[in-house]
């Protein structure tokens, strides 16, 4: 029961709660103009506060009162969605879930009366102060303690609290290994998979990429990656007749997005092209349109860009074909990482997926990669494999990520970084590859199994140099 009551938490994003019974001991204060006063205790307030401040969820206050002691505690609280002498509850629901465009699951309840229980029936989690009617309880997942107006919101509060931030003891993947369908493992103890990002550095060119894989394979790489866009999707429809230079002529910029875009006929030859020269393949999606094309083939994975992390129409529908998924961490909050974690935990807590660490910008500046945060995420998420995308201009910071733990990198490669397209100049060149790929392998290699032994080599020295030897290595 712990365990789903857990998994119905990590999904609500708003918490709604009737006022008398639950933030009120139900009690009748009558001030000068009558009915005016209310008890509220300030356990629940500061319940308010902390879902607010610790799992980024607000508070929704539905209640058929109509008192100012109410207006005055939710201006203080800062509590917006206030919906007062109200007669269908479920009525205002579904008005509130439609404008925030929330799911009914995604809605957490609390409340002690029969008036409360239609919206209980309705949404994904709900929960009853210790003295609410029977028929509440039994219709409640979660029966407080504590009595209503005594801190029952605040315990409910923590229910929720506890679960989002304890989201990694459920991790998705198990023990931080994902195995591909090709059998090659990613994950703690195996070598970081090195992934050479073509991207749109083709240039529209299938010959390019073509040479662009050669690159890659003479590199070591594991794989390559492209990106895979449905223009008119992605391109916002006021840019699509802002006119650009490109190698083609002035053209639109939604016919230069066409033009760099590779179709069936490409892709079928990439695909085959790197299945001979034995290197794996596959693609950034986009937009769901994106996804539907791609399986026409048997990627290895799909990967998420930064951009797409809060998208999550095209998260659920890369989920829907089971493979990989690699989702990206640039321009995100540490809540916004969460929730997309959150989202495929939902889906299934055993699929694999992994999180790159990156920072958008292109190149990227030193102070700005913080590659700190990959012990950050290994230990937020002990279950899932942690990684780095980069786009610096140097190579040693790549090398140091690996050092420090990333269990994959990325970077953007191409034939010459003065070539036309937004992405060349943060890429790295075919000899630079070459290097980090050996220097990655290096630091594998030298990072050993951390226990202390002598080797070989250092027996002669040791026997000429050490004043005192130990027994077992004297010459008789």
């Amino acid at each position: 029961m712990k365990d789903i009551l857990q998994q119905k938490a990590l999904k609500i994003k708003l918490l709604i709660t009737d006022c008398d019974g639950v933030l009120t001991d139900g009690g009748v204060y009558y001030g000068d103009n009558g009915e005016d006063l209310k008890k509220f205790n300030i356990r629940d307030g500061m319940g308010v506060e902390r879902l607010r401040k610790c799992a980024g969820i607000e508070t929704a206050i539905i209640t058929g009162e109509k008192s100012p002691s109410v207006i005055a505690r939710a201006k203080k609280l800062q509590v917006e969605e206030l919906h007062l002498f109200v007669k269908d509850k479920a009525q205002v629901l579904k008005e509130i879930i439609s404008r925030l465009r929330l799911s009914a699951q995604e809605v957490a309840y609390i409340g002690d009366d029969y008036n409360d229980l239609e919206i209980m029936q309705m949404v994904g989690l709900t929960a009853a102060p210790a003295d609410a009617l029977p028929k509440i309880k039994n219709q409640a997942d979660y029966i407080c303690l504590t009595k209503g107006g005594e801190g029952c919101f605040r315990e409910f509060a923590e229910i929720i609290i506890d679960a989002k931030n304890n989201y990694q003891t459920i991790s998705p993947a198990k023990n931080g290994v994902v195995t591909l369908s090709n059998g090659r493992k990613i994950g703690k103890g195996h070598p970081s998979y090195i992934i050479a990002e073509i991207g749109i550095n083709h240039n529209g060119s299938l010959e390019i990429a073509k040479k662009l894989i050669d690159e890659a394979v003479a590199a070591k790489a594991d794989a390559v990656k492209f990106q895979k866009r449905t223009p008119e999707i992605c391109v916002p429809k006021d840019q699509w007749d802002v006119m650009r230079d490109t190698p083609w002529g002035r053209m639109t910029y939604i016919d230069y997005k066409r033009k760099t875009e590779f179709g069936i006929a490409e892709y079928a030859t990439i695909d085959q092209y790197c299945k001979k020269a034995g290197i794996d393949w596959f693609v950034s999606a986009w937009d769901v349109s994106s996804v539907d094309f791609m399986e026409q083939f048997d990627t290895i994975l799909y990967k998420l860009a930064s951009a797409s992390l809060t998208d999550f129409d095209l998260i659920s529908r890369i989920l829907e074909t089971g493979r990989p998924l690699m989702l990206s961490s640039g321009m995100s909050t540490m809540k916004e990482i969460e929730n997309a974690l959150i989202f495929v935990n939902e889906y299934d807590v055993n699929y694999p997926v992994f999180l790159a660490h990156s920072t958008s910008a292109y190149p990227c500046k030193p102070e700005e990669l913080n590659l700190n945060m990959i012990h950050t995420l290994t230990d937020k998420f002990p279950g899932v494999p942690i990684g780095y995308s980069g786009h610096e201009t140097g190579l040693a910071t790549t090398v140091a990520a690996v050092a420090m733990g990333a269990t994959f990198v990325e970077r953007h490669f191409t034939l010459d970084r003065a070539m036309w397209g937004s992405d060349h100049a943060a890429s790295v060149e075919p000899q630079g590859f070459q290097r980090m790929v050996r220097d990655i392998r290096d630091i594998e290699t030298a990072a050993g199994d951390g226990i202390k032994k002598i080797y070989e080599s250092e027996l002669a020295p040791m026997k000429r140099l050490r004043v005192n030897l130990g027994e077992e290595y004297r010459i008789k």
